[in-house]
């Protein structure tokens, strides 16, 4: 009887042979698809991402290493543009943006880091909640709308300027500094939105360890809080450099050419206001930015990398 039922068992292969109830696996197998496929989900975004940013990218690369088609001889090849792009106003602005960007952002992480503190640490959620959805709104609020709010209330004859006789001190909104005041209105916002989740991953228990090692809030702070913290405020202080750095809107409404910036020279050469058939600098100038973007993230991913073995 036994070996009756063991040749059925293997006659009949839809049947398990230790008699448990039998799970038709294979029309699972027959419709599972392949790994490759899974890369078709991916397909759109990829077309997306060629459009929207290859396609740009490539066309200024190229434009940059052309001469403009209303030259002598038409388009050829030459790195004319590139060179005119690190010489003169050119790169004097391209020092500007990157010397305006670096003190801005140093700024914004020194101020940042506090704040972002007290919020996480806050016993009110309500309060933390309202102000990190307030940061939020004040870190993508740039553009015309905050350079007429500084001019209103700090330029020549602005409300605090008039009420304070600030022009009588030296103050100049219009200057190095007051930009740099008006980039610190997003920009410390945006610090405390991207060191509120590194300082959320700190555990309670590293504070206590060191206060029982008979380490005060100091020495924690300088010894254990910050160094984990450091990638994290060093990816903060990159990404606040390249957000500087590619703002446009904000200082041609404000200052316009009276600090030089690579975005206003760029603006100059593609509108003509300046020099005309500077198209291709301009492009150029496009490429240098990139350049410095490209270092900028080089720099920013191996740090968020790093920042989330402790923190993650």
């Amino acid at each position: 009887m036994n070996a009756l039922q063991t040749v059925a068992a293997d006659d009949n292969p839809t049947r398990p042979s230790d008699g448990s109830p039998h799970t038709d696996t294979g029309s699972a197998r027959r419709w599972r698809l392949p790994r490759s496929a899974g890369w078709l989900g991916a397909v759109p975004l990829l077309v997306f991402a060629a459009v929207v940013f290859g396609l740009p990218a490539a066309t200024m690369v190229f434009g940059a290493f052309m001469t403009p088609e209303t030259m002598p001889g038409g388009a050829r090849f030459t790195g004319a543009n590139m060179s005119a792009s690190l010489h003169g106003p050119y790169v004097t602005a391209l020092i500007g943006s990157i010397k305006l960007s670096a003190v801005s952002a140093l700024i914004a992480a020194v101020v940042g880091l506090p704040i972002a503190h007290a919020v996480v640490t806050s016993r009110f959620r309500a309060l933390r909640e309202a102000i990190l959805a307030g940061a939020g709104v004040l870190a993508n609020f740039g553009g015309v709308p905050l350079a007429f709010a500084f001019v209103a209330t700090l330029g020549n004859a602005g409300v605090l300027t008039t009420r304070f006789h600030l022009l009588g001190h030296g103050w100049n909104l219009y200057g190095f500094w007051g930009l740099t005041l008006v980039y610190l209105y997003f920009l410390i916002p945006l610090m405390v939105l991207t060191l509120a989740p590194a300082l959320e991953g700190l555990r309670r228990h590293w504070r206590e360890a060191a206060h029982n090692n008979g380490a005060n809030a100091f020495r924690y702070w300088m010894h254990v809080a910050l160094p984990i913290l450091m990638p994290s405020l060093l990816g903060g202080y990159v990404l606040l450099f390249g957000t500087a750095f590619s703002a446009y809107a904000t200082a041609a409404a404000m200052v316009g050419s009276s600090v030089p910036l690579v975005t206003m020279q760029i603006a100059d050469a593609l509108s003509g206001d300046v020099l005309v058939g500077q198209d291709n600098v301009a492009l150029a100038l496009g490429v240098d930015m990139v350049l410095v973007a490209g270092l900028v993230m080089a720099v920013q991913v191996p740090l968020q990398r790093r920042s989330t073995r402790w923190l993650a």
